[in-house]
């Protein structure tokens, strides 16, 4: 089963691709909720490339690594990976007038309800818009 996400990010096509996969960036938006972070982020953006991003409670009480494989790089328009489960992820690029639109569509898992997953993905999606339309203010 797949479950999709977006949102409009208020800012140019450039700063949210780049703020959607820049390490530094996405190491400050990478978050459900305010007593989550992600110390670390590795990115190597290409076809084939590996990406771990370390998911944690600030309180230290747990925390998990987010990891996989690029399977396609489009710049500026897709990127799709595979993680390190075997699900498989596809993200969205698209100018819109107001800003840009990222959509974000993954194969669920069967661990945890499809909705409780949604709101997850979709709260992490919204971090980041918040925080590429700031990102757009001071480039």
């Amino acid at each position: 089963m797949k479950i999709t996400v977006d949102t409009l990010a208020r800012t140019d096509l450039q700063t949210a691709w780049t703020t959607y996969s820049n390490p530094d960036d996405i190491t400050r938006w990478n978050n459900a909720s305010p007593d989550w972070h992600s110390p670390r982020c590795e990115v190597d953006l290409r076809e084939g490339g590996r990406f771990n991003t370390r998911m944690e409670a600030k309180d230290g009480s747990m925390g998990f690594d987010f990891e996989g494989t690029y399977t396609r790089v489009v710049p500026q328009q897709l990127i799709e990976y595979r993680m390190g489960d075997g699900r498989e992820v596809t993200v969205r690029f698209d100018e819109e007038p107001d800003g840009t639109r990222v959509r974000v569509a993954f194969d669920a898992e069967s661990e945890n309800p499809a909705e409780m997953q949604r709101e997850g993905w979709q709260a992490i999606l919204d971090s980041f818009g918040r925080y590429a339309e700031t990102a757009g203010a001071t480039r």
